[in-house]
């Protein structure tokens, strides 16, 4: 029996025919504008009043004294909104504990997936998530690594010597840029490049010799 969108389910009787991750339950319950709880029995206690016709709404002041409050205990568990995760020297030291790496430092998809759990308001996303983030087990938030690319792209283009006689080196870098970044190419700037599509046309009508 295939189990059908939330928003078909008639009634509670129906909807507990069929099983629901705790993370779906957290998203209906958000999409619904009710309480979305961590735990799960909660969440169904919410879901349950909602299919009888009580809208449990979050509780706003219940929020405020969560900010207010200070975690001064961190473990894996602990969620991220919950602890008022930063990237400071207090959370740096406390993965470093965990990856026994001396010198441990965030990395960028760390850095895209809490700006995604604070601007989603995740609060089921813990301390112990972003841990295997940083190590690849799972996906949350993809830094897009393109500008990174771009940036390391056209600082190699302005440090090689032969590239000075363009007028517009920007515009230069620009198209040759896009030559690379349409074709399977690796994604890096190197003299041979240059000299093989010094020619190429670029997006305007130009061309890279300027």
């Amino acid at each position: 029996m295939d189990r059908p969108e939330f928003d078909d389910i008639k009634d509670y009787a129906e909807f507990s025919k069929y099983y629901w991750y705790r993370d779906e339950l957290i998203k209906i319950c958000k999409a619904h504008g009710l309480n979305a709880p961590s735990g799960k029995i909660e969440l169904n206690k919410v879901i349950e009043a909602y299919f009888s016709g009580e809208k449990i709404l979050p509780d706003r002041k219940l929020k405020s004294r969560k900010k207010k409050n200070v975690v001064t205990d961190l473990t894996l568990q602990t969620g991220l909104i919950e602890c008022g995760f930063t990237f400071g020297n207090r959370f740096r030291e406390f993965f470093r504990q965990q990856t026994e790496e001396e010198n441990f430092k965030f990395n960028v998809d760390m850095v895209a997936t809490v700006k995604a759990v604070k601007e989603n308001g995740d609060e089921s996303f813990t301390l112990g998530d972003l841990l295997d983030i940083y190590y690849g087990k799972k996906t949350y938030a993809v830094y897009d690594k393109s500008a990174l690319q771009w940036n390391k792209f056209v600082k190699d283009f302005c440090e090689d010597e032969a590239t000075k006689v363009f007028n517009e080196r920007l515009k230069a870098a620009a198209a040759l840029w896009k030559i690379v970044r349409e074709s399977d190419m690796k994604k890096e700037y190197s003299h041979d490049l240059l000299e093989k599509y010094k020619d190429a046309k670029n997006a305007e009508g130009g061309e890279v010799n300027g």
